[in-house]
């Protein structure tokens, strides 16, 4: 005790400064390729509309259907939680939470179709449907009824619909410029990309327009939409979509697994095209992975079985659509396309149970990180940044609100940002 020890050193004072040199590049690609996440909000859906479809009224005629389905399936929380198997304790809690979210924000993240969902029109028939989506959506953000992020898939950048493609995708980014600029919810959707070169066209299409504009460099960002077997896996055994991000130089928000096209592609039987397929888990490992650390979200893809008709059916429908949602949870897949308002309640009740079901547990484990108190698990920095970012989901959404996450963490909204999101070299990467 009090002793003082005797420090001694071997290498050269030069040695740092030669490895630092050494490693500069390195440095320099960390910051570039893998910069973390952004720390945003994201959307636990994107929901799905056909251009000829979309209107002012979109948005609450979703909340309004899927209200009305549970109305009519499931009028109370004891008759939902028999559905799907909810835990008596939080059947109360998500049921009242889900017709909330229903009345107060039914969409999170909507996307205007003009590929799969619209079809071939008319180029005229088109032009004036991109404009009003523009328009719509221009005026959905100035008067408050908007989701939260909203945009349009336009069709691919493939040789037959190329021009097409283009000429919607100025359409509608004019439109939003002319009624006003680009909202900040924007999100656009470039679907059945197969080689980086296609990528790396779109960036140079947004740059062009950026410039005719005299917007910011980089201010237009969009998602990747994985529908191919060669946006996974290239000809000579290596992962495409890595590069794919690369391609788009900063620019990518988010891969999307299109769950049909993908499967189909790989020969998969219309009976056994799903989320879960053994194809669709390959296919969104090798997405996670090359995301991972970039900044690029991953989505899962939708399944196509409805919950509509007679009240058993609308019941198997919904046992369905809640196990893939809370199976895809469980990977790290934390956003889903929906196709039908009756996904909505249980889009929002797996969401929810998902983040409510482990809250305690959660928050006692940051708690006991943060304030450096013993328990029966020894957290690292890096669980401590899932921790938070588990809690923080669970705020963005509805799930949890911020008095009981602040009352059972000690931790505001800003040092659960900041626990999330560290600093690089800070030994939660």
């Amino acid at each position: 005790m009090g002793r003082q020890e005797k420090v001694t050193t071997s290498l050269a004072g030069t040695v740092g400064e030669e490895i630092g040199a050494f490693l500069a590049p390195v440095d320099a690609a960390l910051e570039r390729d893998y910069p973390g996440d952004p720390g945003t909000r994201q959307p636990v859906h994107t929901v799905y509309v056909p251009g000829d479809v979309f209107g002012a009224g979109t948005v609450r005629s979703w909340g309004d259907r899927a209200l009305a389905a549970l109305d009519e399936h499931a009028p109370d929380a004891a008759a939902f939680a028999a559905v799907l198997g909810l835990d008596g304790a939080l059947a109360e809690a998500v049921y009242a939470r889900v017709r909330t979210k229903l009345e107060r924000e039914p969409v999170e993240d909507l996307r205007v179709d003009f590929e799969d969902g619209y079809g071939s029109r008319p180029d005229a028939e088109e032009d004036a449907a991109a404009a009003r989506a523009a328009r719509l959506i221009a005026q959905a953000y100035e008067d408050g009824t908007a989701a939260p992020y909203m945009g349009i898939r336009m069709k691919c950048l493939e040789a037959a619909v190329r021009d097409r493609g283009i000429r919607t995708l100025d359409v509608f980014l004019s439109g939003l410029a002319e009624a006003g600029g680009l909202p900040d919810g924007l999100v656009l959707t470039l679907p059945k990309v197969t080689y980086p070169e296609q990528v790396t066209a779109m960036v140079r299409l947004l740059e062009a327009f950026e410039k005719a504009r005299g917007l910011a460099p980089g201010r237009i960002g969009f998602e990747i939409q994985i529908e191919t077997s060669q946006a996974v896996l290239a000809a000579d055994g290596t992962a495409t979509v890595a590069r794919l991000i690369r391609a788009a130089e900063g620019r990518a928000t988010g891969l999307h697994y299109g769950t049909f096209d993908y499967s189909a592609c790989l020969g998969v039987s219309a009976a056994h095209q799903a989320s879960d397929h053994p194809a669709a888990d390959h296919a969104k490992a090798v997405m996670q992975v090359a995301a991972a650390g970039t900044g690029v979200r991953l989505s899962d893809g939708s399944t196509n079985v409805l919950p509509v008709g007679p009240t058993g059916q609308v019941h198997d429908a919904w046992r369905l659509h809640y196990g893939l949602t809370r199976r895809a949870l469980a990977r790290a897949y934390y956003q889903g396309w929906d196709m039908h308002p009756g996904h909505l309640p249980t889009r929002y009740a797996a969401v929810f149970a998902f983040y409510r079901e482990g809250f305690e547990r959660t928050a006692a484990r940051l708690a006991r990180y943060v304030h450096r108190v013993g328990g029966d698990v020894m957290d690292e920095p890096a669980t401590a940044k899932a921790l938070s970012g588990h809690l923080l989901r669970g705020l963005d959404c509805g799930a949890l609100d911020l008095a009981e996450v602040t009352g059972a963490t000690g931790l505001t909204r800003a040092e659960l940002d900041g626990l999330a999101t560290p600093r690089r070299g800070g030994g939660a990467t």
